[in-house]
């Protein structure tokens, strides 16, 4: 009987955090004892992947102390490099120098500070990826009015419709991504994400729905949002009376009460865009009339 191939997630960990500050590198703090980077690692097991590379640097190793053992799948430590975009050509590297994990069939690059992405969002990139997709992206509507600032002092507004904010994790066959990392680090370019890398290699990008849920923890009011959104997800486990609290982001119920409550608001979306569209038709014909 044929091995099945693995789905890896390759969790990075190793920024600065320049921007959050404090004593403790944001991969190792802790929401209600988690640390992010073991919150993140769960997820992305809930959701489908069967091992991890995880990039970090020294100083996030000897915070986090990963244990191995208590962790859902097997992982990876590699060293990260000197930008977001080294450290995960280094994930990649290791991937394909294991013998095993070299046989991916799915590679998902994740940043460990969106420790709360769904395990729903997580396996449709995966099926994405399963289907053919050479590069995988989940992404949210732009909610916030959007200005483009000039050169000298002055903006002008960006019609929101036709923008999406890009999440975390990406997915990609290995040979595609691994391609692409290649290419671009020989050509000397530079990219903030890692489906951009793969569109600039010539590759596809698909787009899928993301979370609100996956919110990236940047600054320290990011981590006061995050750790109340997670004790409200926790009282979402809720079942027959009894209050599920296992911290396994993906449990059954609990995705599927999350899943339900994301499809409810995009359904609002899609009912409060349908009227304004309706609206300004009827005000068209009338100003005709």
């Amino acid at each position: 009987m044929a091995m099945s191939q693995p789905v890896v997630a390759v969790i990075l960990g190793a920024g600065l955090g320049v921007r959050y500050g404090g004593p403790v590198s944001k991969p190792a703090l802790k929401i209600t004892g988690h640390a992010l980077m073991n919150m993140s690692i769960e997820a992305m097991a809930a959701g489908g992947c069967t091992h991890a590379v995880v990039v970090v640097n020294d100083k996030v190793a000897r915070e986090l102390s990963l244990t191995k053992a208590a962790l859902p799948i097997p992982i990876i430590q590699v060293p990260g490099g000197a930008s977001r975009q080294e450290s995960a050509h280094n994930g990649l590297r290791a991937i394909r120098a294991d013998r095993e994990l070299s046989r991916a069939e799915a590679v998902l690059i994740h940043d460990a500070v969106r420790p709360m992405v769904p395990a729903h969002v997580v396996g449709d990139i995966i099926g994405a990826v399963r289907g053919g997709a050479q590069a995988v992206a989940p992404v949210i509507d732009v909610v916030d009015s959007i200005r483009v600032l000039g050169g000298q002092g002055d903006s002008r507004p960006v019609d929101r419709s036709t923008l999406r904010a890009v999440q975390t994790p990406q997915g990609f066959p290995l040979d595609v991504i691994w391609a692409a990392h290649e290419r671009m680090a020989a050509a000397g370019e530079q990219f903030t994400d890692d489906v951009s890398c793969a569109e600039l290699a010539g590759y596809e990008v698909v787009l899928v729905p993301g979370s609100r849920m996956s919110m990236k923890v940047t600054e320290p009011t990011d981590m006061t949002i995050a750790e109340a959104l997670w004790k409200a997800r926790a009282t979402l486990g809720h079942h027959s009376g009894r209050r599920v609290l296992r911290h396994v982001p993906g449990g059954q119920y609990l995705e599927s009460q999350l899943a339900g409550m994301e499809r409810e608001a995009a359904e609002r979306e899609r009912e409060a865009a349908e009227r304004e569209q309706g609206q300004r038709s009827r005000d068209g014909n009338a100003a005709e009339a």
